[in-house]
């Protein structure tokens, strides 16, 4: 008897761990039941992806979508309508929210909030303080917790904990491996006088390079010393990515398409739109990020998405908030130096789907295998397109890549089984559920 599937994608060339290659996948209860060649009229739904590119589902690791507090900028239903709209399945949310989410009932809160909200599957940082030290080994095997998420430097929100002693707290009792972000507090404080008014090329001034690589110095001695293992996120200068490739048994690390992409003479065309914690810099600095991802230094792609409005960031520096947009654009992006011959499309996929899942223990999510989630995400490798303001579907409505010319661009979006965007519209409601963790 003839296998049955609610859907087919048919021809599509398939990007997984086995290779590359035109391949049928079939889809049953929400994941994949089939891998190959699949008979005509197997499926109750077909859809032709001749000449596209089927990826396993985008997860970004890093994102800020403000619900519980500033929503008027971001909330967890739209952000996760960016996200879906640039063929991302799977957000894990930041945990520096108002109130912050650092203990089980906040997390229970914004699991509620996002559950059949959000447009795509979701797990939710905890933050770590010197209060709930003593606790984040629970915290974090809490469901839908994507674990501990640590602020060294002061960034926006008001969770920090900037001392050794505070983050070895932490540390000595985490299992599952711990994120942070790494700049040095007490550097950050002294070179305060550093900033110039309005003039956000001195931000990456002020936030140099010292107070990142002091800083991940600090944290690899800690993990060490506390046996812990952790993950630097959005690494912004050379010098980390060559400090950290002698210390990879404990460290991990993301970059981000924006410290891969924008140097800091992209000030003088975008003023605060390229502030961001930790700073754009010289290219030099993104010429090391990308020695990173090149030499598998690198683990992940993170947007670190942080949405303000137009008028927030229209304000003189450094009244103005760092952040910008970036969930949406982290593939069109990306995908436009797989394009250049920067990246191949195999190691795309190891940093966006089997890098996260490595790092983080996701269960079924990931590949293309049978019985994991049929999470997808499908690309024209040969789409050239025009990134617009128009085009971003967060509440913030903007992206420092407006007018980028792009070859490369999300086709289809496909969560647990659901063909949730397709050409660029919204197919079916939100059903987004949490992420499963080992």
């Amino acid at each position: 008897m003839a296998q049955s599937f609610e859907r087919v994608l048919r021809g599509g060339t398939v990007v997984n761990q086995d290779g590359v290659g035109i391949r049928d996948i079939g889809i049953r209860d929400g994941r994949i039941a089939a891998i190959g060649s699949i008979p005509d009229g197997a499926a109750g739904e077909t859809v032709d992806c001749t000449g596209l590119h089927v990826l396993p589902g985008v997860i970004d690791s890093q994102v800020h979508f403000r619900e519980p507090g500033p929503t008027h900028k971001e909330d967890l239903e739209t952000g996760s309508l960016a996200a879906v709209m640039g063929g991302v399945t799977c957000v894990f949310e930041m945990p520096n929210t108002d109130p912050l989410t650092t203990d089980e009932a906040r997390l229970a809160d914004k699991i509620a909030r996002g559950r059949h909200r959000m447009h795509c599957d979701f797990a939710f940082w905890v933050g770590g303080t010197r209060e709930n030290a003593a606790d984040v080994a629970e915290l974090e095997r809490l469901p839908g917790a994507a674990g501990i998420k640590v602020f060294m430097g002061s960034s926006t929100g008001s969770l920090l904990v900037e001392d050794d002693e505070g983050v070895r707290s932490i540390l000595r009792n985490t299992h599952r491996r711990a994120a942070f972000h790494s700049e040095d507090e007490f550097r950050l404080r002294e070179r305060l006088g550093e900033r110039i008014e309005g003039d956000p090329a001195s931000h990456p001034v002020w936030r140099d390079v010292e107070a990142a690589l002091n800083c991940t110095r600090r944290l690899v001695g800690i993990a060490r010393e506390t046996g812990a293992r952790i993950h630097v996120l959005h690494i912004s200068t050379a010098e980390e990515i060559d400090f950290l490739a002698g210390h990879k048994e404990v460290a991990s690390c993301e970059a981000t398409p924006h410290h891969l992409t924008l140097t800091a003479d992209d000030y003088a065309r975008l003023g605060t739109k390229l502030q961001m914690n930790p700073p754009v810099r010289e290219a030099r600095h993104r010429d090391g990020v990308w020695r990173g991802v090149e030499q598998g230094i690198v683990d992940v792609l993170g947007s670190d998405h942080a949405p303000h409005t137009l008028d927030e960031k229209a304000k003189p520096y450094p009244a103005s908030p760092s952040g910008m947009t970036g969930v949406q654009t982290l593939v069109p992006v990306m995908l436009d130096h797989v394009a250049k011959g920067r990246l191949s499309i195999e190691r795309f996929v190891d940093l966006t789907s089997a890098g996260p899942q490595r790092l983080f223990g996701l269960r079924a999510k990931g590949r293309l295998a049978v019985g994991y989630d049929a999470d997808l995400t499908v690309v024209d490798l040969k789409r050239r397109e025009t990134i617009r303001d128009a085009w971003i579907a967060s509440r913030s409505q903007w992206t420092p890549h407006d007018g980028r010319e792009v070859t490369g661009w999300p086709v289809g979006t496909i969560v647990r089984g659901r063909r949730v965007v397709w050409e660029g519209a919204l197919d079916e409601r939100a059903q987004g559920e949490p992420a499963r963790f080992d």
